[in-house]
């Protein structure tokens, strides 16, 4: 009898400590899918009327819509170095007036110094992994492995980067998605596996590596960074989705990024994963209005990718996370691609640096429905030049430069600056200043103490 109690007792102990451990939370999975030059109205979701994306659909009635949300530059370099850092490109040195992205034959890339989300939180036990297009230096010490990742899979740099000699001159090449002009390597981690990169099927396989890198990892935290090359041009698709799309070849890459989407979710569904992580979709910034029909829509925003315009910074923005992120849920909270460094860092308990200044807000409260973001401004910057400032709905621009076109234009400077009521005016069609000269004087101040806080920070971290 003693035996048996000692037995019952023994196996309801076990029992306890069984579901005590079983009721253990696991740290989050994250995954940011970034696009390359997606307009704000490039997906139905947001409101394009032929190009069908059921998946992202599907993701924003499980997820949250963002409808203010920006990436911290116009342009590709600075503003995937802004997400991988939590800093503003003025920051984290990766901005420049002369050459505003990096180029195949440049000798420059991400500061060593910088901590990027997969250095926190590769050090903190996540698997890490980048599938897609980097641009943040191609030489070895500024790839993806020498940054974090465990894993790189993808081009280094732009798709339309590296012509032949035989190209021909001008855009011609970027209207025909079946010409052999690019040089473009394949990377696998730190090597070579293929060059020029077969573009035609870079969706497909950008997706097959991501969803392997899950269910590889299915049983550890993981973070995983899939920036794909497309709806950057030149355009390409794999066989499969050409002629697909009503909006014709440019639809065709999108829904094919819509249909890598969908295996993404679908993998993390299969594996029982979906509660367990966080996903963000965004891009870099606005559509290349110059390639016309080859180019995205800003929808009812102003102007595109190089301006800091709406049009070239506000994205379109989703995140899922079934269980945590309300369904159908809609954030009119200003948030920014630089927000998603704290957020990571927060959710997987990893304490931010503090021998730095960060420009990131933790977006936790918003997804979760329990508050508004802590940002309280937004500064739009075009290289080393501050161009605007929002706060609330109010966006003052002290400097305008037209999206990128045929002919460089110089910034115009504004005296006094131009304002706009965001939320009444998101197309910025009418500047009201002279109707609100006290909300022009408050923004005033607000630039005078970042620029002056800027400088301080900046020289006491120089003096260490």
């Amino acid at each position: 009898m003693r035996v048996s109690l000692l037995l019952l007792v023994f196996l309801v102990q076990s029992c306890v400590l069984s579901k005590g451990a079983a009721a253990e939370p696991q740290r989050p999975n994250f995954v940011v899918i970034f696009c390359d030059d997606l307009g704000y109205g490039d997906l139905a979701c947001f409101g394009h009327p032929t190009i069908a994306t059921p998946n992202l659909d599907r993701m924003a009635a499980e997820g949250m819509k963002f409808t203010q949300f920006y990436a911290a530059a116009p342009v590709c370099t600075p503003s995937r170095a802004a997400l991988m850092t939590g800093r503003l490109p003025l920051r984290n040195g990766m901005c420049s007036n002369k050459r505003r992205v990096l180029f195949p034959d440049s000798k420059g890339g991400i500061p060593a110094e910088e901590i990027t989300i997969a250095e926190a939180l590769q050090a903190n036990g996540y698997a890490t992994a980048c599938v897609g297009k980097w641009h943040l230096g191609h030489l070895p010490q500024y790839l993806p492995t020498s940054n974090g990742f465990d894993f790189y899979f993808g081009i280094p740099y732009s798709n339309d980067m590296d012509r032949v000699n035989d190209a021909p001159k001008g855009r011609a090449p970027f209207w025909d998605p079946k010409t052999e002009y690019w040089n473009v390597p394949l990377m696998r981690n730190s090597k070579i596996i293929e060059r020029p990169a077969d573009q035609t099927t870079i969706t497909r396989r950008y997706t097959e590596e991501a969803t392997k890198f899950i269910r590889d990892n299915k049983d550890s935290p993981f973070f995983l960074y899939l920036p794909h090359s497309m709806p950057h041009v030149p355009l390409f698709r794999s066989p499969e989705f050409e002629g697909k799309s009503r909006r014709g070849l440019f639809g065709d890459v999108i829904e094919e990024v819509d249909w890598s989407v969908g295996q993404v979710l679908d993998t993390l569904r299969q594996l029982e994963l979906d509660d367990n992580t966080l996903v963000f979709f965004t891009s870099d910034n606005g559509p290349w209005l110059i390639f016309d029909e080859q180019g995205g829509s800003a929808g009812l925003l102003r102007d595109g990718k190089g301006s800091t315009w709406e049009g070239g910074m506000r994205e379109p923005t989703l995140a899922w996370w079934p269980g945590q992120v309300k369904p159908g849920s809609i954030s009119r909270d200003v948030g920014s691609t630089m927000d998603i460094f704290a957020t990571l860092h927060a959710l997987a308990g990893v304490d931010l640096p503090t021998d730095r200044v960060l420009d990131s807000h933790d977006l936790t409260p918003v997804l979760r429905g329990a508050g508004a973001s802590s940002r309280e401004a937004l500064f739009y910057y075009r290289g080393y030049q501050l161009m605007a400032v929002r706060k609330g709905p109010w966006k003052m621009h002290l400097m305008t430069q037209d999206a990128y076109g045929p002919a460089s234009r110089e910034a115009k400077k504004h005296g006094p600056p131009l304002l706009f009521n965001l939320e009444h005016d998101p197309g910025e069609q009418t500047d009201i200043a002279a109707k609100h000269s006290d909300v022009v004087e408050s923004l005033q101040a607000k630039v005078s103490m970042h620029l002056g806080a800027l400088v301080s920070a900046e020289s006491q971290l120089e003096s260490r």
